[in-house]
């Protein structure tokens, strides 16, 4: 009998509480977030290298605090809410940004800024919003611990309709950099390798594709 094929259909990417891998790497954060409105002055600022749930986490606060997504270069200041700012550290309107947390600290007031690296280290000519910025506190989130690595891992075989030999995972996860998306490239390169061979994705199929990888590095040595 022919075999049957597995559609190339993939899930879209969701960012429901359930869907989010929770770990010791960023349990700090989600404790720093679940705080709110304790937060000091009203703001927090949630950083973390690519790929390890930022958005996610900034979204599910966002939900529980009825927060708006701001954009960090839109100058409007009629919203007087809870708002969230992502990627503040790839450019941000100063003014802005300096009276968005002056509203962080008023009564109905609220503001989450992401970003991959800290305040300390965004370019900043105002002093009062360098003042500010290195007053607000900030939640770090680590690169992923193996419960959360491995939970990203089964979400993205699931997104891809993989459903992977039980081995395939705890292999993966000793042999690839600790981050989501260098477990995106793996699970996309195990996806076509298998649709091309048609066949399961196992660990011999993930130790060639891992092996393929290492050998194309040691190309370029």
């Amino acid at each position: 009998m022919p075999r049957q094929l597995r559609l190339k259909l993939r899930r879209p990417a969701t960012y429901e509480r359930d869907d989010f891998a929770a770990g010791p790497s960023n349990a700090a954060a989600r404790a720093a977030l679940s705080a709110w409105p304790e937060w000091h002055g009203g703001a927090m600022v949630l950083v973390g290298p690519e790929g390890v749930g930022k958005t996610h986490l900034a979204r599910l606060w966002a939900e529980a605090a009825g927060a708006v997504e701001l954009s960090p270069q839109d100058p409007d200041l009629s919203h007087t809410g809870p708002a969230l700012i992502e990627d503040v550290d790839r450019g941000f309107d100063e003014e802005f940004l300096f009276h968005r947390i002056n509203m962080a600290a008023r009564p109905g007031g609220g503001l989450l800024l992401t970003a991959r690296t800290a305040p300390a280290l965004w370019p900043v000519e105002l002093p009062d919003l360098r003042s500010r910025l290195n007053a607000l506190p900030v939640a770090e989130i680590e690169p992923p611990d193996d419960a959360v690595l491995e939970a990203v891992l089964r979400r993205l075989f699931a997104r891809c309709n993989i459903t992977p030999h039980d081995d395939v995972i705890p292999y993966i996860i000793n042999r690839i950099e600790r981050s989501a998306p260098a477990a995106w490239e793996v699970v996309q390169r195990l996806d076509a390798a298998s649709g091309e061979s048609h066949r399961p994705v196992s660990r011999v199929l993930a130790r060639q594709v891992l092996e393929d990888e290492t050998e194309n590095l040691d190309l370029f040595e």
